[in-house]
């Protein structure tokens, strides 16, 4: 996993994606973390490209955070996911995620399958929050604390 400052580091570092052994992170940039990494200023519209893009060229799975999360995989599958909502985009949801996927891959999980499934998950968390405590004013923890309801859910083929 590598996130927020680890994402920073690297972006600092000329021909970064080369010095990481390939398939073997989940890279967890939201787009300014993203447009670092890419080395410009801006991003393309088409998030799917982008995500793609990189994940296809760094061989490693991408997780492009935003209302719209796409997960990449190396050899150019993706996932794309809509269900962000007002109570992810606060300080700390992104660690709640990458720790999700960090989790999932302890269990066995395959990079690609985890990022996915750690992405539906904090979504669903987060969709419970908003829906509990209404968009504004939660905390990454309030996410937290809801995902064992998510993973329940789940497994139990709740919605």
């Amino acid at each position: 996993m590598l996130d927020a400052d680890a994402l920073n580091i690297l972006s600092e570092i000329e021909a970064w994606a080369t010095h990481l052994p390939a398939e073997r992170f989940v890279l967890t940039p939201h787009p300014g973390e993203m447009k670092r990494l890419l080395g410009t200023g801006h991003l393309e519209p088409d998030v799917v490209e982008v995500a793609t893009d990189a994940a296809v060229r760094w061989k490693q799975v991408v997780v492009l955070k935003g209302a719209t999360t796409v997960v990449a995989a190396p050899d150019g599958r993706s996932v794309v996911h809509a269900g962000g909502n007002p109570s992810l985009a606060t300080a700390g949801t992104g660690d709640v995620l990458a720790g999700a996927i960090a989790g999932l891959l302890a269990q066995g999980l395959s990079l690609f399958d985890a990022a996915v499934l750690g992405v539906f998950l904090h979504a669903a968390a987060g969709a419970m929050v908003r829906d509990e405590l209404g968009e504004a004013g939660t905390l990454a923890s309030d996410v937290l604390a809801r995902l064992p309801r998510a993973i329940k859910n789940l497994r139990e083929g709740d919605k």
